[in-house]
This record gives C-alpha cells, structure tokens and sequence, in this order.
C-alpha cells in the first residue's frame, strides 16, 4: 500500500470521514484480498498520479479482516454492500459508488474532481 493510502481499520473511524467529507471528497475502496477482480481493481488505483491524490484523501479496507467494518460502511452511507467497491463521500453522503469492473480512473477522477 502506497503512502496516498490510509489504511481504514476500525467502525470508530467512520464519524470521521463524514466531517472531513465536508472539506473534501473521502474515497473508500474495500478489497476482498481473495478476489481476483478485487486486486485487478486495486493495482489501477494504486497507479493513480500523485496530483490526483491532492484532490481527495484515500481509505482501504481489506474487507476480510474488517467486515464490521464494511457492514458499517453499508450502513452509514446507505450503500449496497459490494467487493470490491469504491464509494466516494462528500458533505457526509455517498455521492457515488461503483463495484467490481465498474471502477475506473475516469469515473473516479470525474466524481471527486472540484465542483463535480
């Protein structure tokens, strides 16, 4: 996992997010680490330009290990559950969320650009 990369790890993290969703769009990718799919999805994203990372603060979750984790996120945000998915938060809601072969680096750079 790159330095762009915060590593989502416990529910109490959530709260947060939603207050720097406020400031900033929150990315949050969930990885199942034994999803082939999933580490296709991953490896684009982790060769995202740095400049990209200026725009947004990044969260991954392995999901495997942290699936109260990811339930919390289903709850929270009002998303369905999906592996792998990215879900972009902005002023404390889901404004967009993809999963599986639906996650691109355009989508993603379309949604958190400034004033999308």
């Amino acid at each position: 996992m790159n330095s762009n990369w915060q590593e989502l790890k416990a529910v109490g993290e959530l709260p947060g997010i939603v207050l720097k969703s406020a400031e900033r769009p929150q990315v949050l990718f969930k990885h199942s680490t034994r999803c082939s799919i999933s580490t296709m999805a991953l490896n684009r994203l982790m060769k995202l330009d740095d400049a990209f990372f200026a725009q947004a603060d990044f969260y991954y979750l392995d999901l495997i290990a942290h699936r109260d984790v990811s339930a919390a996120i289903a709850d929270t945000f009002d998303v369905h559950h999906e592996s792998p998915q990215v879900v972009v938060v902005m002023n404390g809601e889901a404004t967009y969320d993809a999963s599986h072969m639906e996650i691109t680096v355009a989508e993603l750079l379309t949604e958190t650009a400034p004033n999308s």
